[in-house]
């Protein structure tokens, strides 16, 4: 077997392969002897068919395996032996002479074209200087918190007299059905402690007809109107199967029985229990300062994000413009995605190559630091996954033991593990980068930080 590979320009390189019949006979010839052993043919005892039939059935095939075998196998490992930085897939040269394995035995030439990183180096160093923004927590944030808390452990007050559509009042009451004349319908539909949102009827004439309800006021309106285009929320109103509500077009008369209005929980020990654990805090600015201390650790991946963005920026002008083999590189992405046209491939590929320059940025930074990931590394990934997911309902207190089911859970779909390894990545490559370069920091607001993102 000779292998030559060329790239006189650096990253369009030219792989030529030829493959003699000594290369692959060995090969060919135990695979025919395992088929011999398997085959099963009328009139010859198993293992017992003459090589020569075997030959001539399976012979071609098994000669096309060994040699496409050998072929990737040496193309490959030259690749590694050889350190090139090999882009993509190999793909045929337009030289390429059909190669007749059929009916000849060798020598066979392979030419293959190899898209070949350009050469750079990506260095950090405490010599670089890169901006780490901190978002600052202040009394709007905290407060925001405090009333989503109170929000959530809050309960429901029945003593209201009257109705306020601005608080969202329930109502609850009884329906009886009217008859054309106004009157309550003999064998009519009747629903006790029926319960109402005002709020949410569609028809501004029947919603207003609830303007300053109290306990005990009777409201005449029409449901079907009220609930127009929606007859499985009359249906659920009046307790009548969906399909009865095509006939159903009688007022009712509603008596309000009781009006409850969601009321926030009292800032007091028994918020402050609910939310951080039994006597965690005694009064209310330790729970506001503990609060601040929640908010700052969820927007630290937010601060690491943006930094790494900086980082991205930064080493990406350090490094400079690269050259890329980019009619190989589109041969490639053609390859790659067979059901798109041209036009696609046009309007995605310099972001392709973007991308593709920062992955291998990434990488030498990665490989510099000898950076490697762990199954706890995974998991810890998922974890804080989970934890940034409770804490966005306002769940800060979450036991370990729900986050590792969380975790576990993930770790079950095959289509996460590549994902949360990119992040361990990710997360480790910052925190070393973070321990590395000058820290350049800022404090700044979150509107400001949003703005970053957006730019």
């Amino acid at each position: 077997m000779n292998i030559s590979f060329e790239a006189n320009d650096k990253v369009n390189g030219v792989m030529t392969i030829t493959i003699e019949k000594e290369d692959y006979a060995a090969d060919v010839e135990k695979q025919l002897k395992d088929l011999r052993k398997k085959a099963n043919m009328p009139g010859f005892r198993p293992g017992q068919v003459p090589m020569g039939m075997v030959k001539r059935m399976y012979g071609t095939q098994a000669k096309m395996d060994a040699v496409n075998k050998l072929l990737g196998d040496k193309l490959y490992e030259y690749v590694r032996e050889n350190k090139i930085a090999m882009l993509g897939e190999p793909l045929p040269n337009a030289n390429q002479v059909p190669v007749e394995i059929e009916n000849t035995d060798g020598p066979y030439t392979f030419i293959f074209d190899i898209a070949v990183a350009p050469e750079f180096k990506a260095e950090l160093t405490d010599k670089d200087e890169i901006e780490y923004s901190e978002i600052t927590v202040d009394d709007a944030m905290v407060d925001e918190q405090v009333e989503m808390f109170r929000t959530q452990l809050g309960h429901q007050d029945t003593t209201v007299q009257e109705y306020n559509p601005e608080t969202r009042d329930m109502l609850k009451g009884d329906l009886r059905e009217l008859d054309a004349e106004g009157n309550t319908k003999d064998g009519g539909i009747v629903v006790e402690g029926a319960v109402l949102m005002p709020q949410f009827i569609k028809v501004e004439e029947q919603k207003a007809l609830f303007e300053g309800t109290k306990v005990g006021s009777i409201i005449t309106f029409n449901p079907k109107k009220a609930y127009e285009g929606n007859d499985a929320e009359v249906a659920s109103l009046l307790k009548i199967e969906k399909d009865k509500v095509a006939e159903m077009n009688s007022d009712f008369t509603y008596q309000v029985t009781e009006i409850s209005r969601h009321a926030k929980a009292d800032i007091n020990q028994e918020l402050f229990d609910n939310v951080m654990g039994k006597d965690v805090v005694k009064d209310e600015a330790d729970f506001r300062a503990k609060i601040a201390e929640g908010i700052k650790m969820q927007l630290t991946p937010n601060c690491d994000y943006l930094f790494m963005k900086n980082v991205r920026k930064y080493v990406e002008e350090k490094v400079g413009e690269l050259t890329f083999p980019e009619e190989l590189l589109k041969r490639i992405m053609r390859n790659n995605n067979k059901d798109k046209d041209e036009k696609f491939i046009e309007d995605n590929f310099d972001m392709s190559v973007k991308e593709l320059k920062w992955s291998l940025i990434k990488n030498q930074l990665v490989e510099a630091r000898e950076i490697k990931i762990e199954d706890a590394d995974v998991k810890n990934v998922a974890k804080a996954m989970a934890r940034a997911q409770f804490a966005q309902y306002g769940m800060t207190n979450v036991p370990e033991e729900y986050l590792d089911k969380y975790a576990a859970d993930m770790l079950k779909e095959r289509k996460n593990i590549d994902m949360l390894v990119d992040r361990a990545v990710d997360q480790k490559l910052m925190e070393a980068l973070k321990a590395t370069v000058k820290l350049n920091k800022k404090t700044i607001t979150l509107d400001e930080f949003n703005k970053l993102m957006e730019a």
